[in-house]
């Protein structure tokens, strides 16, 4: 077993959380507890479900605001997605994390990377070394919801599982039904196709489907889940394939040829499933009744340039700058959330799974610290801002290795951003402010203000500042009791602690 490497507070630091994130002093350690705990009593767990919402969360695979229309894209249409901010509420200040796997497990633990421990990403299925996503041992959201009483499924990318060694992981996390792409496997070349001929896992095994286009395979599957569960309240998670790298062709346009053309097949198609699912719920007569939640996981590869109100945007996947993190973020249900909203209000992913649980009538797992902050109130009109002061983002690039005592990160404190209405401070691995920015005034970041006589960037500067000391002293690695070794597992390359930077 990897044990978590804990660290102990202040009782002074511990009650600035409080004012920060609302959690308690006595909520939870700083390092996530050995097991999962669940409600008290099974009578807590069958809760009334009528009249609570579908909640259909979509996560777009690396996609920046450069490309979709209604946040100023200039060379491409996303009609679908448009749609549905001008029916719902677009934000502006959306923040994840900078690269897949730091964004995905902090929208399942509600948990920022320094705490749930995937600050570096690992390819669970082509590395191994014993890592996966532990849900015994970190929150779930799949099974807040499964405890709230929803029906629920799941279709696209996980890649924090290998399903070979534990096949049945879906349903044992709290998903009722599932169909994923395997992510690539090590030793297994047809895995690594997502999109035609996509290599597949379902309750009946892992395959390749033959003629297939991965991504409408997922989305067929989520609304035929749909179908058979329309009666009862639903959760379903939409981690899509689309639009990571490798730039393919998509069944609309099959005889695209350059990078930068197939780039745009995906995005459209993308908008092309989205208005797929959205009929899927008209047809089923649900979609008053149900929270559309589109954002995506990091911002667009850094091979794409795309171009927003006239300015040229370079993609900013796994880098802390705007691009990367400030991510397009809608949320719609015309029966519950306002329509045609503009806010600039604060959320990041952390969130989501306190707000999927508000909205559920759900309870976070008990032992656990979350870093979220629900924003139910906001989409239900009930609130003009979040509860946020600030948000975060931090994490990514592949630097983590796997030691002697199982995989670790690259660093004892990683560097971060902390981002406010107007202002971001760039927060070094020595803990200390190196840059600080005006987001509103300078979105190309190319003016430091960090010395600034400014009144207001000086304030800015101590009051962002003051937040440095709240976080733990050093990050978590990877929480997860290992799993039996592969003959695929990744050798060990480093010494335990000795190699961190």
């Amino acid at each position: 077993m990897i044990p978590p490497k804990s660290f102990t507070l202040p009782f002074l630091i511990l009650s600035s959380l409080y004012f920060l994130f609302g959690c308690s002093p006595n909520e939870g350690t700083q390092a996530n507890k050995p097991l999962r705990q669940a409600s008290d009593s099974a009578q807590e767990l069958r809760r009334d479900t009528q009249g609570r919402p579908n909640i259909l969360f979509i996560l777009v695979d690396d996609l920046g605001k450069e490309w979709v229309s209604c946040y100023g894209a200039d060379n491409i249409e996303t009609p679908n997605v448009d749609q549905l901010a001008a029916t719902g509420m677009q934000f502006s200040n959306a923040y994840v994390m900078p690269q897949c796997t730091p964004t995905r497990l902090s929208f399942l633990t509600g948990q920022y990377p320094y705490r749930h421990g995937w600050v570096n990403h690992w390819d669970v299925p082509r590395w191994g070394g014993g890592c996966h996503y532990d849900w015994n041992r970190n929150p779930c959201i799949s099974m807040v919801m499964k405890e709230a009483g929803y029906k629920s499924a799941i279709a696209g990318k996980w890649q924090i599982t290998d399903f070979r060694v534990q096949p049945e992981a879906m349903t044992e996390i709290g998903f009722d039904d599932y169909c994923m792409w395997t992510g690539g496997e090590g030793g297994n070349p047809p895995s690594d196709e997502r999109y035609w001929d996509p290599y597949i896992h379902t309750k009946e095994g892992s395959k390749i489907w033959e003629g297939a286009y991965g991504e409408t395979v997922f989305a067929d599957f989520l609304i035929e889940f749909m179908k058979k569960h329309k009666d009862e309240p639903m959760f379903l998670y939409y981690p899509m394939v689309l639009t990571h790298t490798p730039l393919v062709t998509t069944p609309d346009e099959t005889d695209v040829v350059s990078d930068l053309d197939k780039h745009k097949a995906m995005v459209r198609y993308t908008d092309k499933l989205l208005g797929k699912l959205v009929q899927a719920l008209d047809d089923l007569k649900i979609r008053d009744n149900t929270i559309i939640v589109w954002t995506t996981d990091n911002g667009t590869t850094g091979q794409i340039t795309g171009h927003t109100n006239g300015r040229a945007v370079k993609g900013a996947k796994a880098e802390p700058t705007e691009p990367g993190l400030c991510v397009p973020f809608i949320v719609n249900s015309p029966g519950r959330v306002p329509q045609g909203v503009k806010t600039d209000a604060l959320v990041d992913v952390t969130d989501l799974l306190p707000t999927f649980a508000d909205l559920g009538g759900g309870k976070l797992q008990k032992g656990y610290t979350y870093d979220g902050k629900s924003f139910a109130d906001l989409i239900l009109g009930k609130s003009e801002d979040s509860q946020r002061p600030w948000i975060l983002g931090m994490g990514g690039r592949n630097e983590a290795k796997l030691t002697d005592d199982g995989v670790e990160n690259a660093f004892v404190f990683r560097d971060r951003v902390i981002r406010e209405k107007r202002y971001k401070l760039y927060v070094g691995t020595n803990k200390k402010p190196e840059k600080l920015f005006d987001v509103l005034a300078d979105p190309a970041e190319a003016n430091n203000l960090i010395s600034s006589n400014d009144p207001d960037a000086v304030a800015a500067l101590a009051r962002m500042s003051a937040i440095i000391p709240s976080f733990p002293a050093r990050d978590n690695d990877p929480i997860y009791t290992p799993n039996p070794d592969q003959p695929w597992d990744v050798e060990i390359t480093a010494k335990s602690e000795v190699w961190k930077k």
